[in-house]
């Protein structure tokens, strides 16, 4: 009896690529934020850097799917591997939320006993007047949960939806429902940002509320810009699926590149539910 060999992938310049641009595009965000005038180009330099690793990575990786060298320990590895990442992920937010319910429950209410050096402040949230409102200027009101952001959700829920359906009709082998659903999500994810867009030259222009107006901005652009940073990626990880089940690269049994997409899709999802809730409503 011959068992088939596991395959071992040849060594590859993509994961310093990918860690260089990684740190680039971080670095750039941090000196974006302090008003730095070579953030933008720390930025976009990491940016073009990860998306071209991606490219030239997960090209490889398709390629080796096609030629039938992914045997079932190989999409093992893969399946592990794709669980750890959205367990960093689901790290990443934590931190932010963890911030967020220190500020809220702890920062916020310490600062206003202190009579003596804020005898005006009050100690509430969202914080819409500062400690120092001449040095933070607060916005003027904060951002409805019931308007845009209500909306927002259920375009995302619809898109759980429309992903579960178009991956339903990949196993099934149906393959009009496979691509019209999988068009759908995207359309909708698509259809978020947007209206995210929106909210945000909303809140700059008419709200004042800003990165730097305070902790209840900073906080707020924080969680729900990373949040936006990830549809974004899922956005792109879903088109290049769409792509890949136009070409028929899927089979009913052989989907993996769909499952990890759709597992990613779930994870931003219930973040935002979490976003919706903590961020906007309460």
């Amino acid at each position: 009896m011959t068992t088939k060999p596991y395959f071992l992938p040849k060594p590859s310049h993509w994961p310093l690529l990918g860690s260089l641009g990684l740190f680039c595009f971080v670095l750039g965000i941090i000196n974006i934020i302090h008003q730095n005038w070579y953030g933008h180009y720390l930025f976009m330099s990491g940016a073009l850097l990860l998306a071209y690793t991606m490219y030239g990575w997960f090209s490889t990786v398709i390629d080796e799917s096609l030629h039938g060298l992914h045997n079932p320990k190989m999409d093992r590895t893969y399946r592990f591997g794709m669980i750890w990442f959205i367990t960093s992920e689901v790290a990443l937010f934590g931190i932010f939320f963890f911030a967020l319910f220190y500020i809220r429950l702890y920062a916020v209410p310490e600062l206003g006993e202190n009579t003596i050096l804020w005898p005006q402040f009050k100690a509430t949230w969202p914080l819409l007047k500062n400690p120092n409102p001449t040095a933070f200027p607060g916005p003027h009101e904060v951002m409805s949960a019931f308007g845009l952001p209500a909306l927002n959700t259920l375009i995302l829920l619809s898109s759980a939806l429309t992903v579960t359906v178009a991956h339903w009709g990949l196993q099934t082998n149906q393959r009009i429902i496979l691509n019209v659903f999988l068009s759908i999500t995207i359309l909708l994810g698509l259809i978020f940002l947007s209206l995210q867009a929106y909210e945000y030259t909303e809140a700059y222009t008419q709200f004042n509320l800003t990165l730097y107006s305070g902790i209840y901005g900073s906080t707020f652009f924080m969680l729900t810009g990373f949040h936006a940073a990830h549809v974004m990626i899922g956005l792109t990880m879903l088109s290049v699926i769409l792509i890949r089940c136009l070409k028929g690269h899927f089979l009913p049994h052989h989907d993996f590149g769909f499952e990890a997409v759709s597992w990613y899709w779930h994870f931003v999802d219930v973040i935002w539910l979490f976003l919706f809730i903590f961020v906007y409503w309460l």
